[in-house]
């Protein structure tokens, strides 16, 4: 049976979805901008500071849902920008580059992101 997930240390779902789904051991994390879940503002304009602000609120939905990021197995990074890949990937591997298995990960440049954000973070996770 599937269980939704929800903090309010993450900003609330901008449209009509859940945070996070958990079904089993299994969790499903919506992705996340890098809103400030106190102000809903951007962290700034920058892609460095909007992708340490969504791993940070993705990490709290991980743990809201009692995981941790050594669970996640797989994360998907949307970029407005691709030419911010560089500057993303240095921000991702201060949150997973200590793991013991890195989780498999898809880099995508799109052509546009809710709110205007310029990168957006989703990510699974499985519990043993």
């Amino acid at each position: 049976m599937a269980k939704e997930v929800a903090t309010t240390k993450a900003p609330s779902a901008v449209g009509p979805y859940s945070q996070a789904v958990q079904a089993g051991n299994t969790l499903y994390c919506s992705g996340q901008i890098g809103l400030n879940p106190e102000t809903g503002k951007f962290a700034s304009a920058n892609a460095v500071d909007q992708a340490t602000q969504a791993l940070h609120n993705l990490r709290e939905v991980v743990t809201a849902a009692g995981f941790d990021f050594g669970n996640v197995v797989k994360v998907i990074v949307f970029m407005a920008d691709v030419n911010d890949f560089g500057d993303i990937n240095k921000v991702y591997d201060q949150f997973f580059g200590g793991a013991k298995v890195l989780p498999a990960r898809s880099a995508v440049g799109v052509n546009g992101l809710p709110l205007g954000a310029k990168v957006e973070i989703e990510a699974i996770a499985v519990k043993d």
